[in-house]
């Protein structure tokens, strides 16, 4: 059994410590539902949540955030966001 070496503990505050931060700026920025919203692609697709979360923050930090962004507003930047699927035609001869 190994022990957590005194180094580790600090990263790991400091990590929570961003966390906290995060939450705190995203509860401001988005209404509610956008944040339930959000929550959910979490759980389904956690690269895209973290991209769409550093963009909003990024864009509050910026000043460039007109107000609460609402659930119809989120919708709007997660598609912008997502990269278009490819379709595929498999053609049987």
């Amino acid at each position: 059994m190994s022990f957590p070496e005194p180094n580790d503990l600090p990263k790991d505050h400091v990590n929570h410590e961003q966390a906290a931060q995060k939450e705190q700026i995203l509860k401001q920025i988005l209404t509610p539902e956008a944040r339930m919203r959000l929550n959910n692609i979490k759980m389904v697709k956690p690269e895209l949540s973290d991209l769409v979360e550093q963009y909003l923050i990024g864009m509050a930090t910026q000043g460039k955030m007109p107000g609460q962004i609402n659930d119809d507003q989120l919708k709007q930047i997660l598609l912008s966001t997502q990269q278009p699927k490819r379709d595929f035609k498999i053609n049987r001869v």
